[in-house]
This record gives C-alpha cells, sequence and structure tokens, in this order.
C-alpha cells in the first residue's frame, strides 16, 4: 500500500463552480493535467488554466444531450486502475488509459429541485447518472484516488492542497471515501423518496449532518442530533445544546406554532407547565409563570415575539435552561446573558418535520406530524347550553395546549391562561384529579374555568368531577358510546360542551 501519493492529474466534472476558481490555480501551480467536459471545461479554460477534453481521451463526443460524457472505459480505468496491481497497469498502459489520482464532482442538485416545485422532467433530468458513477468508483478506489464529492469540500481541498502541496494520505483518501458515500446514499435516499411518492413501501432517511451531545438522556447514554440546528436557531449565548433541551424545544417549537397571539409559554419534560396570552408580553410572561412556577424551575422558555428588556427583567428573576424568541430587544438581550450557562436562542425557521419516526421493537414507526387545530368551525355544540364568547375563547385556546400535552391528558384553562394540567396519566379521571389538586394548590379559583380532554370520556365521572370543581364548560373529541351521559350530566347541571371531531393522544 502507497500511504502517500502524489496527485499528478484530476478529472474535473460539477454542476457549480462556486469557490471552485483556487483549486482549479492550485492545481494549476502544482502542474496537475486537468481533464474536463462541458461547461467545467469551459470554465477552466476561461481561468486560463489548460485542461484536456474528456472527449479527446474517450473519442468520444458528448451524447444524448449531455446525458453521456464520462461513462466511458478511458475514464473509469483510469480512477479504478489499482495501482498496486500489475495486470490494472500493464492493461491501463495497453489502452492508453491515464490514471487519476484526484476526482472532483459535484453533483445536479436533485433535492433542491424537488423542493422548488419544478415539473416532473425537469426533476428527472436533474438525477445524476455520470457523476454518482464517478463519486462511487473514486470511493472504492481510495487506496489510489482523493474523491471530491460535493462543492463544501473545495476550502478543506484547498486547505490539503497547501499544506502538503499536492500530496495525499492515505487516511485522507478514506476520510474523503467514506463522505463521498455519505452523499451518494443521500442522493440515492432522496431519488427513492421522489419516487416513493409518501407511500410508505420502504424508509429511506437520510440526514448529512450530525452533532455528538454530551451524552442522551442520562449519562450513560451515548447521544447524537442529526440535522442542521443553524438552519432552524441562532444561539446568542449559553452552553451546548443537551440531549434533553432539544426534546423541551422540540416540543416548545410546535406548541407555540399554533398560537398566533402574543403569547409566552414554559415547558418542562415536553410538556406546558405554564402558558397564557395577553396582548403586553410582560402580562403573558407573569401568568404564564403563575400557573406552576415551581416547575418552571430549569424550564424551557418560548415566546412568538421579540423579548423586551421589561419583560427580560422578570425572567431573569428564575433559573431556566433555555429561551426561545423570534428576537431580543438589546437591553434584554444584556439582561439575560447574566447567566454564562443559559442558552438563548432566535427562532429563524419553526417549520418542524412533517413526519414522527419512533424506534420500536426492531423496527420503526411512522406517522405524520399532528398539524391540526382546531378552529371555531370545528366546534358542535352537543350541549342545550351553548358557551358564551369567552368560554369559547378559552376552549379553543385549551383545545390547543392539550394536542400538545402527554396523554392522558386534561387542561384547566381560565382567561386564555393554563391553571393546570394533568398529564401522562393512566386513567383520565387520574389526570383530571391531578389537574384539579394542582390548580387548587397555586390558589386558582376554578370557577367558570374551562376543561379540555385529548380523548373522549368512556364515562361520565370525569365531567361530574370538574363541573363539582366549578368548570362550567367542556371541550373533548367525542366518539365514545358513551358521550351521551356526560352530555346529560351537563345538561343537568348548566354546563355547556363542545366536540371537535379530532383525538390528539400523544405518546
Amino acid at each position: 500500500m502507497n500511504a502517500t501519493k502524489k496527485i499528478r492529474s484530476a478529472l474535473v466534472s460539477v454542476f457549480s463552480k462556486d469557490q471552485l476558481e483556487p483549486v482549479i490555480k492550485k492545481l494549476d501551480e502544482l502542474n496537475v493535467h486537468l481533464y474536463s467536459t462541458g461547461g467545467t471545461k469551459e470554465y477552466i479554460e476561461k481561468l486560463g488554466v489548460a485542461v484536456t477534453s474528456v472527449e479527446s481521451l474517450t473519442g468520444y463526443p458528448s451524447i444524448l444531450g449531455g446525458r453521456v460524457k464520462t461513462l466511458h472505459p478511458k475514464v473509469f480505468g483510469g480512477i479504478l486502475g489499482r495501482g498496486d496491481n500489475e495486470n490494472d497497469q500493464d492493461q491501463l498502459r495497453e489502452y492508453e488509459i491515464p490514471q487519476f489520482d484526484l476526482v472532483i464532482v459535484d453533483l445536479y442538485p436533485f433535492e433542491e429541485t424537488v423542493a422548488s416545485g419544478a415539473p416532473e422532467q425537469e426533476i428527472i433530468e436533474k438525477i445524476d447518472i455520470g457523476g454518482i458513477s464517478l463519486i462511487r468508483a473514486a470511493a472504492k478506489n481510495f487506496k489510489d484516488v482523493l474523491v471530491v464529492s460535493s462543492r463544501d469540500q473545495y476550502a478543506d481541498l484547498l486547505r490539503l492542497l497547501n499544506e502538503k502541496q499536492g500530496e495525499t494520505g492515505f487516511e485522507d483518501r478514506k476520510q474523503y471515501a467514506g463522505e463521498a458515500f455519505n452523499i451518494s446514499s443521500h442522493y440515492d435516499s432522496h431519488i427513492f423518496n421522489y419516487f416513493d411518492d409518501n407511500k410508505g413501501s420502504a424508509l429511506k432517511v437520510s440526514v448529512r449532518e450530525s452533532r455528538k451531545l454530551r451524552y442522551g438522556e442520562n449519562p450513560h447514554q451515548e447521544g447524537h442530533f442529526y440535522g442542521n440546528l443553524d438552519k432552524m436557531f441562532g444561539q446568542l449565548w449559553g452552553k451546548e445544546i443537551s440531549y434533553n433541551n432539544l426534546l423541551d424545544i422540540d416540543a416548545a417549537v410546535g406548541l407555540i406554532n399554533d398560537f398566533t397571539e402574543t403569547t409566552f409559554a414554559i415547558l418542562k419534560h415536553n410538556n406546558a407547565c405554564g402558558i397564557a396570552s395577553r396582548e403586553d408580553l410582560t402580562e403573558a410572561w407573569t401568568a404564564a409563570l403563575a400557573g406552576d412556577p415551581v416547575s418552571a424551575f430549569g424550564g424551557v422558555l418560548i415566546t412568538n415575539r421579540t423579548i423586551d428588556a421589561a419583560t427580560a427583567n422578570e425572567m431573569n428573576k428564575i433559573f431556566f435552561e433555555v429561551s426561545i424568541a423570534p428576537g431580543y430587544d438589546k437591553d434584554a438581550l444584556e439582561i439575560l446573558k447574566a447567566k454564562k450557562n443559559r442558552i438563548i436562542l432566535v427562532l429563524k425557521d419553526s417549520n418542524l418535520q412533517k413526519r414522527n419516526l419512533r424506534s420500536v421493537l426492531n423496527g420503526f414507526i411512522g406517522q405524520d406530524r399532528d398539524t391540526k387545530t382546531e378552529s371555531s368551525d370545528d366546534l358542535s355544540v352537543v350541549t342545550k347550553t351553548a358557551p358564551d364568547q369567552e368560554q369559547f375563547r378559552d376552549l379553543l385556546f385549551a383545545n390547543k395546549l392539550v394536542k400538545h400535552t402527554k396523554s392522558n391528558a386534561i387542561v384547566l384553562v381560565k382567561g386564555k391562561q393554563l391553571l393546570a394540567s394533568g398529564v401522562g396519566q393512566t386513567s383520565r379521571v387520574d389526570a383530571l384529579q391531578q389537574a384539579i389538586e394542582k390548580a387548587k394548590h397555586f390558589k386558582f379559583d376554578l370557577q367558570n374555568a374551562v376543561m379540555a380532554s385529548d380523548a373522549f370520556f368512556p364515562f361520565a365521572d370525569s365531567v361530574e368531577i370538574a363541573g363539582k370543581a366549578g368548570i362550567t364548560a367542556v371541550i373533548q373529541p367525542g366518539g365514545s358510546v358513551r358521550d351521551q351521559e356526560s352530555v346529560d350530566y351537563c345538561d343537568q347541571h348548566g354546563m355547556s360542551m363542545v366536540t371537535t371531531g379530532f383525538r390528539h393522544f400523544k405518546h
């Protein structure tokens, strides 16, 4: 094995020429013989650098509208020829095939073309054939060839060329080969998913970016995040985001996405322990904190408005892990930066994944994200008494919240403020009793409060308990064979009930 190799000839075939110029000029400085075709060849020539056309090497022109350019034994032989194999070397000499030490490829932008909403024929034409074949061939023969498979690697390639003056080490080539297969498999996964068209016939998930986390859910577990957080957030301050932070941040963004009014929420272990909507942001914060000032300790805070200095002063009075907002006033940011480990995030993009995936047993389960947010048009009044205008507002508020609460879930709301919730209980009655007890502990008056349930009531016991606690309006999906028992109880005690027809289990 020849650990170090000198780059003497290179094949360059790229879609994007961005940032390529310094690489080409460095290769020219190192007296590397360049081969290229089509637009890439013209680009190199305009730089004043000598380049040999692939067509002159193969004896064939680019044909079929550019679909076939590099697919030829004189190209692939030069890439796949093994330097330590005498038969390979004899055949290369016999057929006058130059051996390539470097292959630079940038694939057609298939993923970006699909995302743009382009017509199908344009998408199909962006399925790269020659480029992907060049990448796989060069990566397979990494013992002899360095493969650069993305424009994102041009800067690192230039660094390598400058540091080693045109030589590559075995580990360099192997590392680049690994990234090449990362890119090629990612590319093929997106092509399959396009043709599968959400049929779910197989699971192909590919994310190229990865970051190692300090640990997983617990210190003895290893954890990674796969994705690009920088697209969603700008981190202005604080320590590295942890595995558990990410779970809470995901829950927080999903929750705040359902609110358009000025709203502040506090989350702990993926559930809201406080949330309120007000015209004034500081008032929204104060009302949200009142929902459970104990659980707010170490929580994740999120709002859909720019945080001002007055609100930041109030937030700064408690210990919290993460703050998320679309922006921060200058003075507010300085106030919040008082704690060095406090994570301060600017939410740039609130679009979450459209599908949820979880590992189960020896496989995975997947489903569409629950994006249904009920409006007044979805509500059916099923009792003799209808909710008044204020109750309707609170019912819709509560229903948004219960959707984002672990099942079995009950949420109690009054004046667009979470009074208390019962979360993750094995029975709906237990969830309700937990919520009532918690509301009383924090001195909330439940008279004329409303209740939301994530699923139907199998018996009338829940509405009976709620009514005796002072709750006067209920929202639930409906659908139980014994729905009428709950409706009858409400009618007998002057309570109102609306059904939505949509269940919101969350496990």
